[in-house]
C-alpha cells in the first residue's frame, strides 16, 4: 500500500503551497489529462490517466511510495475522496481542497446558493436528476458526458427553466452562457461544465435567513401536516378526495426527492401539491379546464413546482415521460392498464365498490403486480356533541411491481 495518499483539489488557480510539496514527494500521480499537465507533477512519477477511480485506487493500494491524486475542486464533494476511503480500498488520504465547481458556478452567476439543490447527472441517473429540476426552484447539476446541459434541456420537455452553463471553469476556456430551456439543446457543451437550473412560476418567496442548505422541509410554515382538509387550499374536495383516503394514497405513494409521479384525475390538486411536498416531480393530469386550474392554484397555496397537463387518459399519457409512481383518481380500469403498461414500481387508486375494486385489482395482477385492497372508513366527528358529521367509506386498491427488492 502506498506510504502517504494525497488527494488535491484544483480550479484553476496555482496551487497553494501544500499541494506543490505533496506533487513534489509524489511517486504516482493520478489526475484528468490536464491535470497531468500541469507543471508541478515531477516528471519521474508515475502517471495514471483516471477514468475508473476504482481502478487507480486499486493501482495506489499496490504502490510502494508516495501517491497523489488530482481532481476537480473539492475532491470530497461528490469527488474522489469517497471511493478512495471505501472499505474495499481501505485507505487513507489527506485532503487539500479547492473552491467546488458549484461554489465556483454560482459565483460566476452573482447568486447565493445555500437554498439550492444539488445534483450529478450520470447516464444512469440523469432522470432523476431531471426530476429533482422539476420539483425545484434552484438546482446546480454537476454533469458528464452523455447527461449534459442538451440531454437535461431534451428531457425537461414542456417545463421552461433558464439554464446558467458554466463551461471548463476556472481555465482559459472558460464560458459561461445564460439561454432558456428550450435552447439548450441546440447546442454542443465542452466537459466539465456545470448547469444552474432556475425558474418556475407561482410559488411564495423563500424566507430570508435560512438554516438548512437546499429547501427547508417545512416550507411554507403554515402547511404543517399531510392531507390537509379542503379549507387550507380554499377547496372543496369530492369523496375520491377525502383527507383520509389521501393520507392511506400518500403512504401508499411514498414520494422522494428524485422521483416523478402522474396523478390522473387530480381533480382539485389537493394530492398532487401535497406529494410536490415531499420532493417530487409531479404531473397532474386532468381533462376538465376547471381542476387544471385548481391544481395549479394548489400548487402555489402549498409553494410547490408542478406540471399541468390537459387532457383525457389514457390517450394524453402517451407523450409523458415515465412515472416512478402513479395515483390515478379517475378514469377507470382501461387508464389502470395503459399505466401498468408503462412499469411503475407503484399504481396507487380508490373504487367505491366492491366490483369496481375487483376489476381494478384484475388488471393490475394481469400487468404484474402485487395487488394490496382495504377498505377504508372515515366518519367526521362534532366533538361539541360527539355527532357524526360527515362518513365515507372507499376502498383502496395499491399495487406494487413484481421483482422489486422488498
Amino acid at each position: 500500500m502506498a506510504d502517504r495518499v494525497t488527494v488535491i483539489g484544483w480550479d484553476g488557480s496555482p496551487l497553494t503551497a501544500a499541494a506543490r510539496s505533496a506533487l513534489s514527494a509524489a511517486t504516482l500521480v493520478a489526475g484528468a489529462a490536464h491535470h497531468l499537465a500541469l507543471p508541478e507533477v515531477p516528471a519521474r512519477a508515475e502517471r495514471i490517466r483516471l477514468g475508473s477511480i476504482d481502478l487507480a485506487a486499486r493501482r495506489i493500494v499496490g504502490h510502494r511510495g508516495t501517491a497523489v491524486v488530482l481532481a476537480d475542486g473539492d475532491p470530497g464533494f461528490f469527488g474522489v475522496v469517497r471511493t478512495l476511503r471505501a472499505p474495499a480500498h481501505g485507505l487513507e488520504v489527506e485532503v487539500v481542497p479547492a473552491v467546488s465547481s458549484v461554489a465556483a458556478a454560482f459565483s460566476r452567476a452573482g447568486m447565493a446558493w445555500d437554498d439550492a439543490q444539488i445534483v450529478v447527472a450520470h447516464r444512469r441517473t440523469l432522470r432523476r436528476a431531471v426530476n429533482v429540476v422539476r420539483a425545484h426552484t434552484k438546482v446546480a447539476v454537476l454533469t458528464s458526458p452523455g447527461a449534459g446541459p442538451a440531454e437535461l434541456a431534451l428531457l425537461l420537455d414542456g417545463v421552461h427553466r433558464t439554464f446558467v452553463i458554466c463551461e471548463e471553469l476556472g481555465t482559459e476556456r472558460e464560458q459561461v452562457t445564460v439561454l432558456t430551456s428550450d435552447k439548450a439543446a441546440d447546442h454542443v457543451w465542452r466537459d466539465p461544465n456545470v448547469v444552474i437550473v432556475i425558474g418556475g412560476v407561482g410559488t411564495a418567496p423563500a424566507p430570508s435567513g435560512g438554516w438548512i442548505a437546499g429547501r427547508d422541509p417545512g416550507y411554507p410554515p403554515e402547511r404543517r401536516g399531510w392531507a390537509l382538509p379542503g379549507a387550507e387550499y380554499g377547496i372543496n374536495l369530492d369523496e375520491g378526495e377525502s383527507t383520509w383516503l389521501r393520507a392511506a394514497q400518500l403512504a401508499r405513494i411514498g414520494a422522494r426527492t428524485g422521483d416523478l409521479i402522474w396523478d390522473i384525475g387530480s381533480g382539485s390538486g389537493a394530492l398532487a401539491a401535497e406529494a410536490a411536498r415531499f420532493g417530487a416531480a409531479v404531473i397532474a393530469v386532468d381533462e376538465e379546464p376547471g381542476a387544471c386550474a385548481s391544481t395549479a392554484a394548489a400548487a402555489r397555496r402549498a409553494g410547490v413546482q408542478l406540471q399541468v397537463v390537459q387532457g383525457r387518459a389514457p390517450h394524453v399519457l402517451e407523450r409523458l415521460p415515465e412515472p416512478d409512481v402513479v395515483r390515478i383518481g379517475g378514469g377507470g380500469v382501461d387508464v389502470v392498464i395503459a399505466c401498468a403498461d408503462r412499469r411503475p414500481e407503484r399504481i396507487v387508486t380508490h373504487a367505491a365498490t366492491r366490483d369496481e375494486a375487483e376489476a381494478v385489482g384484475t388488471a393490475l395482477a394481469g400487468g404484474g403486480y402485487e395487488v394490496e385492497c382495504a377498505l377504508l372508513q372515515s366518519v367526521e366527528l362534532d366533538t361539541g356533541g360527539w355527532t357524526e358529521r360527515e362518513r365515507s367509506v372507499v376502498f383502496l386498491v395499491s399495487g406494487r411491481r413484481r421483482g422489486l427488492p422488498s
